[in-house]
């Protein structure tokens, strides 16, 4: 299969062997894509290096033999954000979760507009932990595992003032007690339905759907948690405003 002019966005990038780098790339028509781009690292291909690296927008050509493509050439097509701090390791958590979840080759049109979208939004003065969220809420829509924020999984109206547990196969769970710090792991009903509505909720109504969500997504890693997560510690410490 050969790819010409492809969009895509860079997740991931490493080097293999002596000259080359084995590179994760995510696409709108073929999802994700695992490239081979021989001899970059020589004097004269730092032009090719630059636009090789993580969150950088490209537009590509490559040929598939087997698992991973052979990079033919890539250009930058635009400038990636200047990201620092909590903002450059949020870009870091978006590539992982991107780079466990999403399939190879498998069309993922959605998932690449969110994806566009967030990277937008963290070289912004946006709040990090919102647009996680958002990016969270929407990368489970893409990939078809998604469920509704605005009604428990019975179909009931979400209560504001409840405090909600989500079942990744059923969806909000009333959290009737605090028996095992069941409180702590539950989003408030308000939180959810901001979350639905895609309006900004309150800094305490935000900071219970983490989670909550990181749960979920547990759920579809297996189990197996992310490197972005044991780095932050906690992603509680993303503030609500993106720090100046």
């Amino acid at each position: 299969m050969r790819y010409v002019a492809e969009h895509a966005f860079v997740l991931h990038a490493r080097p293999w062997r002596e000259t080359s780098l084995l590179v994760e790339i995510l696409s709108a028509e073929h999802g994700r894509i695992g490239l081979v781009a021989r001899g970059v690292q020589g004097p004269k291909r730092h032009v090719l290096r630059a636009a090789l690296q993580p969150l950088q927008s490209i537009r590509f050509d490559a040929v598939q033999r087997g698992e991973l493509a052979q990079l033919i050439s890539a250009e930058a097509v635009d400038a990636v954000p200047l990201l620092r701090g909590d903002a450059a390791m949020a870009a870091f958590y978006l590539n992982e979760l991107c780079m466990r979840l999403a399939p190879r080759q498998d069309p993922q049109p959605e998932l690449h507009a969110a994806y566009a979208t967030t990277r937008e939004r963290l070289g912004s003065k946006q709040s990090l932990a919102w647009t996680l969220r958002r990016f969270e809420r929407d990368l489970l829509d893409a990939l078809g595992v998604g469920f509704a924020l605005d009604v428990d999984g019975d179909g009931l109206p979400l209560d504001p003032a409840a405090r909600y547990l989500l079942d990744p196969e059923h969806g909000p769970r009333r959290a009737l007690d605090d028996r095992g710090g069941a409180r702590h792991a539950a989003a408030t009903g308000r939180g959810l339905l901001a979350l639905a509505a895609d309006a900004l909720p309150d800094r305490d109504d935000l900071g219970s759907l983490r989670l909550p969500l990181r749960g979920v997504l547990l759920h579809y890693l297996e189990g197996r948690g992310l490197k972005s997560w044991d780095m932050l510690g906690e992603l509680g410490r993303l503030s609500a405003a993106r720090p100046g």
